[in-house]
């Protein structure tokens, strides 16, 4: 049986005007414990910077433009952070606590990316094989996306916001549990 929850990412209260998008993300958990995320952002495209294959950013600077993130933590306060791009470029981090990165990353298997985008729709799929997440029967995680316009204003989504300036890392943000009987908020 496959488990899916569609998520509907807000705005931080500090974005720009005129990147009033509408984010969601459907994750899919699947029997052999691969996940699936798609992310859509609606709205006016045409605004944002969007790397494709023919301009790539620096692997370790993915997110600094338009880019799809998922954080992923057990019980204790270690995590995993992938950035997606819309490029088909992926980064991964293993933190050992908040903003703390080990000193020997683990192994992860490389996902499979696709995007795409229209007028009014930037989509990218993002599937990860079971062994890239964290061991564990109970994932908390927190979805996150930057959006850059042409002219260099970033607006950041996410499922929450802690107080202050936008940080995805903040364990305040975790708050979609996956686990072996499915999904939920």
């Amino acid at each position: 049986m496959t488990h899916a929850i569609h998520a509907t990412l807000t705005g931080h209260p500090d974005n720009p005007p005129g990147l009033d998008h509408r984010v969601g993300v459907t994750l899919l958990l699947k029997p052999d414990g691969s996940l699936t995320l798609a992310y859509a952002i609606h709205g006016p495209i045409g605004l944002l910077r969007i790397p494709g294959p023919d301009r790539p950013a620096p692997p370790d600077a993915l997110w600094q433009t338009t880019c799809c993130e998922l954080f992923v933590a057990t019980g204790n306060d270690a995590y995993r952070e992938f950035n997606f791009s819309p490029s088909g470029q992926w980064a991964v981090y293993d933190f050992s606590a908040y903003r703390k990165p080990v000193e020997i990353p683990l192994p992860c298997p490389a996902p499979t990316l696709e995007s795409g985008y229209e007028a009014n729709r930037l989509r990218l799929d993002a599937t990860l094989p079971a062994a890239a997440l964290p061991a564990g029967e109970i994932l908390t995680c927190a979805l996150a996306v930057i959006v850059e316009a042409h002219d260099g204003r970033r607006g950041y989504w996410a499922l929450a916001h802690p107080p202050g300036k936008p940080d995805f890392h903040h364990r305040g943000g975790f708050t979609l549990c996956l686990d072996k009987t499915g999904v939920r908020a």
